[in-house]
């Protein structure tokens, strides 16, 4: 995928972040953009300025953890277009907190929508990927699908497993000789609103937790973030790391192995923000 101009781009959570980034970045390249995500105010805003980069746009309300509105979805941007070249799986949420005081409706919607939205994006737009002869399927982890994180359990099962999943579904698109390169995205501390979206556990500060996340970890504009997955996928890459802090900690936990997970936990208990005693 070496040209986007005229090609189908499919982006969810376009409302803002990564995917509003993404959706401009590809706009002022000539893609036609198929943009969805839940917050209509966010998305609306995105149209508006992508339009007004000349791109063609269909834009939609999509809940990604729903399969059947998805699947649905996926057939009506095809139809529309009359083609899918790109499927850009976004759309994600943020939960912070301890497992063991966490609900289990807390994990499970995190799953549902970092994890089996991926899934069901894929699932349905596999199809028209494939039929388009040129398709290249994004799907976007995170370093946390790189190393584990205390307070993070529901997120780095999600975003391990998109990571697993997406890296699976690559070499069977290799084995098939289908028409589909496949990307995985490991963002870093990216400057977006995730943290400040984010729920939290019980007893959790989730203010004081997005300040040190906004203030400390977060170092990549949105902007810097999408340039990087559009130049990883013109190169076809399988792996694309954005932000020097993905690339470092992916090198030194490929390094010493499983003993990362004590530096973490140390370090995790000294600087990051303290949970209220219960």
């Amino acid at each position: 995928m070496s040209e986007f101009r005229g090609k189908v781009v499919v982006i969810t959570g376009a409302g803002s972040g990564i995917g509003r980034a993404l959706a401009l970045n590809l706009a002022s390249e000539g893609a036609k953009l198929a943009l969805s995500d839940m917050d209509s105010v966010g998305l609306e805003e995105t149209v508006r300025r992508a339009k007004a980069l000349g791109a063609e746009v269909k834009s939609d309300t999509l809940d990604v953890t729903q399969r059947e509105a998805v699947l649905a979805y996926a057939d009506a941007v095809a139809e529309h277009f009359g083609a899918v070249n790109q499927v850009y799986n976004n759309a994600g949420i943020a939960y912070h907190g301890e497992f063991e005081k966490a609900e289990f409706k807390d994990l499970e919607r995190v799953v549902d929508v970092d994890f089996w939205g991926v899934v069901n994006g894929t699932k349905a737009f596999l199809p028209h990927l494939i039929a388009s002869g040129d398709g290249h399927l994004i799907n976007v982890s995170s370093l946390f699908g790189l190393l584990g994180m205390p307070g993070q359990t529901a997120y780095n099962a999600a975003k391990f497993a998109v990571r697993g999943f997406t890296e699976a579904l690559r070499q069977e698109m290799l084995i098939a000789k289908h028409p589909v390169q496949v990307t995985c995205v490991h963002p870093g501390g990216i400057k977006t609103a995730i943290a400040r979206n984010a729920t939290a556990g019980p007893g959790e500060d989730l203010d004081t937790f997005a300040q040190f996340f906004d203030q400390k970890l977060a170092r990549t504009t949105a902007e810097d973030a999408a340039a990087v997955i559009v130049k990883g996928v013109r190169k076809n890459k399988a792996r694309v790391l954005i932000g020097a802090d993905a690339k470092l900690l992916d090198a030194w936990v490929r390094i010493i192995g499983p003993r990362y997970q004590w530096f973490v936990a140390k370090v995790a208990a000294q600087f990051m923000p303290k949970s209220p005693k219960s």
